[in-house]
C-alpha cells in the first residue's frame, strides 16, 4: 500500500490542523512567529504576524493575524481533530528582526514581541515549548513532519537545521 503525504501549506496571517501523514509548512517568517502545536498525531501550524488583537484599530481583522487569537483557533482546531491537550507540545520559528534601524522603541522590535506574545499564549495553555528557533535577522521557512515530530528550519543564507 502506498500512503500518499501531502505538504499543507499555511500562508501569511493563515493556519490550518492536519494529521499523519503529512506535514506543514509556511515560508517568509521574518518577524512573524511560526508555532506549531502537536500531538502524535495531529498539528497545527499558525502563521503569527502580530503579537496582540487587541492592539487593533479595525474592528473586523484576520484573527488568524494575532498571537492570541490564533492560538486560541488552533487550540480549538486540534482538539475537535482529535488531539489531546494533555499530550500537546510547541515548537516555534521565526521573530527575527529585519530592519537594520536601532531603536530602543519596543513597539518597532516587532519580532521579539511576537516570540514574547506566542509564549506567553502557549504558557496560558500550559504547553511547553519543546524546541525554537528565533531571533537573529534573516527570514525562514519551516516544515514540520508530524510522524518524527521534526520540524526543518531553513534559513536564508545560513543552511537548513532540525529541532
Amino acid at each position: 500500500m502506498t500512503i500518499t503525504t501531502t505538504v499543507v501549506k499555511v500562508g501569511i496571517a493563515d493556519l490550518k490542523v492536519t494529521k499523519i501523514p503529512n506535514t506543514l509548512k509556511t515560508s517568509g517568517l521574518g518577524s512573524c512567529v511560526g508555532v506549531v502545536i502537536f500531538d502524535q498525531k495531529v498539528a497545527g501550524l499558525a502563521h503569527v504576524m502580530l503579537p496582540d488583537s487587541t492592539a487593533s484599530k479595525k474592528s473586523i481583522h484576520n484573527e488568524m493575524k494575532y498571537a492570541d487569537t490564533a492560538i486560541d483557533m488552533l487550540m480549538d482546531l486540534l482538539l475537535n481533530e482529535g488531539a489531546r491537550k494533555s499530550r500537546l507540545k510547541a515548537k516555534i520559528a521565526g521573530g527575527a528582526h529585519m530592519f537594520s534601524f536601532q531603536s530602543d522603541n519596543n513597539m518597532l522590535k516587532i519580532g521579539d514581541r511576537n516570540v514574547e506574545a506566542v509564549k506567553a499564549k502557549l504558557a496560558e495553555y500550559k504547553i511547553a515549548i519543546v524546541s525554537e528557533d528565533v531571533g537573529g535577522n534573516k527570514g525562514r521557512t519551516i516544515e514540520f513532519d508530524i510522524e518524527t515530530g521534526m520540524l526543518e528550519v531553513r534559513t536564508v543564507n545560513s543552511g537548513i537545521c532540525e529541532i
